[in-house]
């Protein structure tokens, strides 16, 4: 967890609904665990006659081969102390009584809430001082990043990436620059059948257009001034995995020409080859761009988006899932912490109402860059307001920075104005709005024309007469 109190347990899932398995593995990684996911239970059973076993083991009652009650009797059989939780959308008397009589830790009903399910294994656990010495798994199994949220918007995305993970269908990942498109790749690969293959990830807008070519095909010894011996492209590294394409929408219209013939054929030259090269490769590409826009300009071949726009996925920006900066903000700073050598951050309720005001220009990729200038540079363990205020400006994204990038800071305070009193359950805010706008902008112009009525009332564009009914009593030209 955020806080470092969960220990590093392996957790098993066990579940033929692959997007069952994918959200409750995710939620369960995000949590600090080490998690698995099976589709089956002969998958298990392999696992666990090879040596390995879990800590705990959520288990599906319905599927294909032997149910998760034949499961759970075998393995009650042959690891007594092993908790076990049974799942099933099917909370029938014979289901629950069957799990509990065949030695079940717990019954958990679906659907679930996430939480409830990462709760529910906190409390199946033993507690952390009886597992210190498995401890250091679990900076091995968190280096490398996860997509991490728990708001409506990215449970849908961790739904729909699980779906699609099965199927052999290129996927469109769209999203804002920062909101983490390379990770629902990654994810994509991970799901897949395909995880056992290479996932290669290549930024087609950072490789300038004369080298990007030669970078997805690779090139042939003397096939330009300066190509001395053979060099293996992107494609070819992918053979049997994924490629992930980002900012499909900067690449040349030639080149675009010949992915078309990737795709459609799984075939390609090497520059400067003659040699026929075959390839099995799932394409994944993502854009901050509107390519339907681009087609319209003549920037972007219709037939290739027709291609790669198969399934589309939408990352949402993070200033639309505030409520999942605490996470990403915790999973951040205590990241820096191991990587820095130093006792984690917190951050204080001033702190996360601090970010939580901030637009995100930058998105999640922002986010983590604060948090790491926040682990480095903030002078006590519990973070400030100041110090976040501090850290957004030597990011360059304070107050003047975030204007330039995004809404101006008045549309932005507005937003975090109108979203608090929302969740506070207030009513009639565009009157109280309203109010509010008149207030400070009469008292600006008032200011800016040394109290001068009517001056001030020009400058607005309002009469003298309304910006005196605006006023009200009690204050004189």
């Amino acid at each position: 967890m955020t806080d470092g109190a969960l220990p590093a347990a392996t957790v098993w899932v066990v579940d033929d609904d692959r997007a069952v398995r994918f959200v409750l593995t995710t939620a369960l990684r995000d949590a600090g665990y080490v998690a698995e996911g099976f589709d089956n239970a002969a998958a298990t059973l392999d696992a666990l006659a090879g040596g390995a076993l879990p800590d705990l083991l959520f288990t599906d009652v319905r599927m294909p081969g032997d149910d998760g009650l034949a499961l759970l009797q075998t393995l009650k059989a042959a690891h007594p102390q092993l908790p076990v939780i049974v799942m099933s959308a099917y909370t029938d008397i014979a289901s629950t009584a069957g799990a509990f009589r065949g030695g079940a830790h717990e019954f958990l009903s679906k659907p679930f809430d996430l939480d409830d399910a990462v709760e529910l294994a906190r409390r199946a656990l033993p507690v952390p001082e009886a597992r210190v010495d498995v401890a250091p798994a679990v900076a091995a199994a968190d280096a490398s990043p996860q997509l991490i949220g728990d708001t409506p918007a990215m449970r849908a995305l961790f739904r729909a990436i699980g779906r699609l993970a099965q199927a052999p269908l290129s996927v469109r990942i769209s999203g804002e620059t920062g909101t983490g498109k390379e990770l629902v790749a990654n994810a994509l690969h991970r799901e897949s059948p395909r995880a056992q293959g290479p996932f290669v990830a290549l930024n087609t807008a950072a490789i300038p257009a004369e080298l990007l070519e030669s970078e997805l095909f690779g090139h042939e010894a003397g096939a330009f001034t300066g190509a001395t011996k053979r060099h293996i492209g992107r494609f070819e590294q992918a053979h049997g995995g994924t490629l992930f394409l980002d900012e499909i929408g900067d690449m040349p219209l030639p080149l675009q020409t010949r992915l078309l013939r990737v795709l459609a054929e799984g075939e390609f030259f090497r520059v400067g080859g003659r040699e026929l090269i075959h390839v099995d490769v799932r394409v994944v590409t993502a854009t901050h761009q509107d390519l339907e826009a681009l087609v319209a300009q003549g920037r972007f071949r219709a037939d290739l988006l027709h291609r790669l726009d198969m399934v589309r996925l939408w990352l949402p920006p993070l200033r639309e899932r505030l409520d999942d900066i605490a996470r990403l903000a915790a999973t951040f700073l205590a990241a820096a912490a191991v990587r820095l050598d130093m006792a984690p951050r917190r951050l204080s309720s001033a702190a996360l109402q601090a970010l939580r005001r901030h637009a995100w220009p930058g998105n999640v990729r922002e986010l983590e860059n604060v948090c790491w200038r926040l682990a480095a540079l903030a002078a006590a363990e519990v973070v400030s307001a100041d110090d976040v205020q501090a850290a957004l400006e030597r990011g360059g994204r304070g107050r003047a920075g975030a204007a330039a990038d995004g809404p101006p800071a008045w549309d932005r305070a507005l937003a975090a104005w109108a979203r608090e009193r929302l969740a506070e359950g207030g009513s009639d805010l565009h009157a109280e709005a309203r109010e509010r706008l008149d207030a400070v902008l009469l008292e600006a112009a008032l200011a800016a024309t040394g109290g001068h009525r009517g001056e001030a009332a020009a400058r607005l564009g309002l009469g003298r007469n309304t910006l005196t009914r605006k006023l009200g009593p009690g204050r004189r030209s």
